[in-house]
C-alpha cells in the first residue's frame, strides 16, 4: 500500500512539473527594440497624430496547448510620450492630459486570454492610466514564434485597442472626433 501512495504521488509530481513546463514565460524584448507601445488619435477630425511610448517593460506568459493559461504584464513610462514633437509632446505629459508629474508609471495587468480563430484572441485586463483603472480588452494575433538565430526562443504578437480619454479622467477638448484614442501594440518576447 506504501508502495502504490509512494507511486500516485510520484506520477501526480511528475505531471504538474509537465504542465508548469508547457506554459512558457517570456520577457518582452525592448532592449533590442522589438517591442512597441504606439498610439493615434484625430487631430481635429482632420488628420491621425501618432506618437508612441520609448520606455517599457513587462512579461507574459504563453502556452500554445493551452492558451487560456496565457497572462500579460507591462509597465509603462508615460514620461517616454514621443509624438515626434517637443512642444505638443510638452503638452501632452502636462496636467492637461497625461499629468506624467503625478501619474508617471501605465500598466496592464492580464484578467484573461480568450483564444479565437486563426491564432487571434481576445485579451482582457486593467489598464491603469492617469491614476484610473478601467478593464479593457485588446484583440490579439500571434504572429508566431520559435528559435532565434542567437539560440533563444522567441514569441511575437500584435494587438490593437480603443479607449475612451474621459474614461481615464482625461477631459480636454479637442473636439468630438478626438475623444478616443486607437493602441497598436506590438510586442516580441525571449524565453526567460
Amino acid at each position: 500500500m506504501k508502495k502504490l501512495s509512494l507511486l500516485i504521488m510520484s506520477a501526480l509530481i511528475s505531471m504538474t512539473m509537465q504542465l508548469q513546463a508547457q506554459a512558457t514565460e517570456y520577457k518582452i524584448d525592448t532592449r533590442g527594440a522589438h517591442a512597441f507601445v504606439q498610439f493615434r488619435i484625430k487631430h481635429l477630425g482632420f488628420s491621425w497624430l501618432y506618437g508612441r511610448f520609448d520606455k517599457f517593460n513587462g512579461n507574459f506568459v504563453f502556452d500554445k496547448s493551452d492558451p487560456k493559461a496565457s497572462s500579460v504584464q507591462v509597465n509603462i513610462d508615460t514620461r517616454s510620450l514621443n509624438s515626434n514633437h517637443a512642444e505638443r509632446d510638452k503638452h501632452l505629459r502636462s496636467a492637461d492630459f497625461l499629468d506624467v508629474a503625478k501619474f508617471p508609471t501605465a500598466s496592464f495587468i492580464s484578467t484573461s486570454f480568450i483564444p479565437g480563430k486563426d491564432d487571434t484572441a481576445k485579451l482582457n485586463g486593467k489598464l491603469t492610466l492617469h491614476g484610473v483603472t478601467k478593464e479593457i480588452s485588446i484583440d490579439v494575433t500571434n504572429l508566431g514564434g520559435g528559435k532565434d538565430p542567437w539560440g533563444g526562443d522567441r514569441q511575437g504578437f500584435s494587438g490593437t485597442t480603443e479607449i475612451a480619454l474621459k474614461d481615464f479622467g482625461i477631459d480636454f477638448d479637442l473636439g468630438p472626433a478626438s475623444q478616443t484614442v486607437e493602441i497598436m501594440l506590438d510586442v516580441e518576447g525571449i524565453k526567460i
